[in-house]
């Protein structure tokens, strides 16, 4: 999509866009950025290490993508950008679904009551928890 937008583009295209900036840095390169111009970095990844908190976190980010290409389907009128925006949307809306069945799937073989109290890959049966329920049996 960004070679077909920016194959032809003129310099005083590229001026008048405010796509100079970029260009000067990047030319017509990919550098992932959030709309507001802060780059991609290694916080944008979000990982605990609990199975739970994780899949959680995975859902929320599959959300927010699907959010954003709504957000462009609002915007853009081309059809040769929407008809690939609107199947990576579709991805998302799949992503979620199978992180929710994964979540699904790890409830059902954990304890419930101790969803929220512990870390179940690392936590279970230590001194400190003594009395939560999440003991080795």
């Amino acid at each position: 999509m960004v070679h077909q937008l920016t194959r032809n583009m003129t310099m005083e295209q590229l001026e008048e866009s405010g796509f100079g900036t970029y260009y000067v840095d990047h030319t017509a390169a990919l550098w992932p950025t959030a709309a507001a111009g802060i780059p991609q970095n290694a916080c944008e990844f979000q990982s605990k290490g609990d199975v739970i908190t994780d899949l959680f976190e995975d859902m929320a980010a599959e959300q927010k993508a699907r959010t954003t290409y709504d957000n462009l389907l609002r915007v853009v009128k081309d059809p040769d950008v929407a008809d690939p925006l609107r199947f990576l949307r579709m991805r998302e809306v799949v992503h979620f679904q199978r992180f929710g069945e994964a979540l699904r799937i790890v409830q059902e073989h954990l304890d419930a009551r101790n969803f929220y109290i512990m870390n179940p890959e690392f936590d279970t049966g230590i001194a400190g928890n003594k009395g939560c329920g999440c003991e080795k049996k």
